[in-house]
């Protein structure tokens, strides 16, 4: 037996038109803007760059904007 996914309305016309889709709620919450998660991964991405740019004048006796004048 074969069965579509067309739905036949009470007028007896063919409905072949998309299905919408159910809506939901995403439960995980959301991970944009200024969240915990956010503010961590700035102040670790930060610290990071700092690292670097006092291991970049440590190593090259020139600050980063003496190291770009200098190429």
């Amino acid at each position: 037996m074969r069965t579509t996914a067309a739905i036949i309305d009470d007028q007896g016309k063919l409905n072949n038109f998309a299905l919408e889709p159910k809506v939901y709620v995403d439960e995980q919450g959301d991970r944009t803007g200024f969240t915990t998660y956010a503010e961590l991964l700035n102040g670790r991405l930060a610290m990071i760059g700092f690292v670097s740019l006092i291991a970049l004048e440590v190593l090259t006796g020139h600050g980063i904007i003496g190291f770009l004048t200098s190429l």
